[in-house]
This record gives structure tokens, C-alpha cells and sequence, in this order.
């Protein structure tokens, strides 16, 4: 899921800038060129084409809002979690569908007065009408005023979400802090990892990758200690919900110098035995500078792994492929076809 194309929302006095200003070079368009008819058939043509830009141009940049915003309702469960968790869920529904309604509107105030111009037949009576249409306008765009604002603050916020491929086979590497996993994903894959930020914290979700196409499986570096998810910094809570919503396996990293004692790291593995029903790998990192008699009780008292390769070869054969979707079966027997 990428975030990256939400198109920024200006302040709700640039689309009525922008929708007079067009207004007013359509004018000048129109005025420049031989009209037929009377006066009064050249002034109805005139205002409403002019009118008619302004709506297009509402229309169109309010549809553009809202369709750069992926839809709520079929955002996968790990991104419609980070929407209600950072962002007033039922605000930006709201305020989506006033943007959407905005647009609408604007077409039919627009139908609404063309017909009043139609059957107008004074002269100085067509100003008046266009001044009332332009006045309507303004009132309703300025309605939105608040919307505007918030849904800009909301894609900000939205654009600093981690990228994470739900759609992938996902591992997700636990540990303490600077237990070795950005070491680890590098020596899985081979390439340094993907660090996507975000706006609460300098920290970030590292991602990487083992293969390629449809068959990678995606690996993500958790940040935090399982702390109650109330208590967890915006970090450790995406962490937490990409572990939960989008893994299929873990990785537990014990780390065997003295940096952080070995009962507190047993006792989150514990933890996110409870938590998490997935499976695990146990993995030693640091054994060439760990305490011998550390490594040596970790592996007596777990079913761990000290070789890169084997934790490899293990992450494949933990995370089975997802099931093929009968729609791409279907195309691929096509292609073969052709």
C-alpha cells in the first residue's frame, strides 16, 4: 500500500481562486470572439459558459480528492488499523464524502441556473444571476473551509506510513534494541534494508526482501518491547499491528553479551508466545563476542539457530506460498494460451 499519491489538499479559497480565475479567462476567451445572435442571446451564452467552467473546475478537483484517497472500506486490515489508531476515523469518512458532495452540487447549482439564464429575458437580469450563482458557490466552498484543513492533515499523516506489501509472505524479526536484526535482514538478503520512516519518531520499520516478484517473502525489523499496546510509542504500536496483521512467522533474536540480562529477553519471548499464535524461529545473534556459557544455556534451553544460511533456509520453509486466486489462475492459463 502506498500513500505516496494522496494529492495535497489546498486551503478551500484556492479551488474558488482557481475555478474565478478560469472563469474570468473564459470570459475574455468569449468576448474576443464574433457571437451570433442579439445582445441579450450573447450575454446568456456568455455567463453560462463562464458558470459552467467554475463547476467543471469544482467538479473535477474535488473528484481528484477524493479518488487519490484509497477507499476506507477495502484498505487491508493492517492499514485501516493505522487510519483509526493515528487519525479520526469517522472525521475523514465525513469529510471525504463533503468533498464528494461538493462536487456534485456544484453541477447541479450550475444545471440549476443555466435553465434560470434560459428563460431569462431581461437584459440587466443576467448579471444578477451570475452574481447569485457565483455568490452560492463561494457560500458552499467556504462550507468546507474545516474539511479542507483536516483532510490535508490527514494525508500528511497518511504519507508517512510504512510501506508494507500485505499482499507478501511476511516474517517479522523481534528483539530487544540493537540485538543485531538490521545486521541480520542485511545478511538474509544481501541489500542494506528499506527504512520507512515515520512522523512521530526518529525510528523506523526496516524492510527487506528474500527473492523477488510474487514468490519474496518480506522481511520487517519490529522495533520495542511488547509493552501493553496502550503504552507503546506510535513506532512499537505499528510495529506491533504489522506483526499481528500481516505476518505469517517470527523471528525471536536473543542477543548473549551482556547488554541487556537474559531473563528480561526470555521473558518477551514468553510474551510473544502469548500474544502472537505464530510460528517461531529462535535465533542467536552475536556469538562471536557473546559469553559461551549464555549461548550455550540458550541452546540447551531452546530449539535455536546460530547460522545465517539455516535461518534462511528455515524463514522459506516456515511461510508457505498464499494460495493462488482462481481469477489469476485463470489469466496466467490464458497467456499460455496466447
Amino acid at each position: 500500500m502506498n500513500f505516496q499519491d494522496i494529492k495535497s489538499i489546498e486551503p478551500a479559497q484556492f479551488y474558488l481562486d482557481l475555478a474565478f480565475r478560469r472563469m474570468r479567462e473564459k470570459g475574455t476567451e468569449l468576448r474576443q470572439t464574433r457571437l451570433q445572435g442579439g445582445r441579450i442571446e450573447k450575454s446568456r451564452y456568455i455567463e453560462t459558459l463562464k458558470m459552467q467552467v467554475v463547476a467543471d473546475t469544482l467538479t473535477s478537483r474535488m473528484q481528484s480528492i477524493v479518488k487519490s484517497f484509497p477507499s476506507l472500506d477495502t484498505l487491508p486490515e493492517f492499514y485501516n488499523q493505522l487510519v483509526r489508531l493515528h487519525i479520526e476515523y469517522g472525521q475523514l469518512k465525513l469529510s471525504l464524502g463533503s468533498v464528494h458532495w461538493l462536487g456534485i452540487r456544484a453541477q447541479k447549482i450550475f444545471q440549476e441556473y443555466r435553465t434560470k439564464l434560459k428563460m431569462n429575458t431581461r437584459f440587466e437580469r443576467v448579471n444578477v444571476l451570475s452574481r447569485e450563482y457565483l455568490g452560492r458557490i463561494s457560500s458552499m466552498v467556504k462550507q468546507l473551509k474545516g474539511d479542507f484543513i483536516f483532510l490535508e492533515q490527514a494525508r500528511k499523516l497518511m504519507k508517512g506510513f510504512p510501506t508494507i506489501k500485505t499482499s507478501l509472505r511476511t516474517v517479522s524479526i523481534v528483539g530487544f534494541p540493537n540485538v543485531g536484526k538490521t545486521t541480520i535482514l542485511f545478511k538474509l538478503t544481501g541489500s542494506p534494508a528499506e527504512i520507512s520512516s515515520y512522523p512521530f519518531t526518529t525510528k523506523g520499520v526496516n524492510v527487506a526482501y528474500i527473492g523477488k516478484g510474487k514468490e519474496a517473502i518480506q522481511l520487517l525489523d519490529t522495533p520495542g518491547t511488547l509493552d501493553r499496546f496502550e503504552k507503546m510509542n506510535a513506532i512499537e504500536q505499528i510495529a506491533y499491528l504489522a506483526m499481528k496483521l500481516c505476518s505469517q512467522g517470527i523471528v525471536y533474536v536473543f542477543d548473549p553479551t551482556e547488554e541487556y540480562p537474559l531473563d528480561k529477553q526470555e521473558k518477551l519471548l514468553e510474551k510473544l508466545k502469548r500474544d502472537v499464535n505464530l510460528p517461531l524461529i529462535v535465533y542467536i545473534s552475536k556469538t562471536d563476542v557473546g559469553e559461551k556459557e549464555r549461548i550455550d544455556y540458550l541452546k540447551k534451553k531452546y530449539d535455536t539457530i546460530t547460522d545465517i544460511d539455516e535461518l534462511k533456509e528455515k524463514i522459506v520453509s516456515l511461510v508457505k506460498p498464499f494460495p493462488e486466486k482462481e481469477e489469476d489462475s485463470e489469466q496466467e492459463q490464458t497467456e499460455e494460451v496466447e
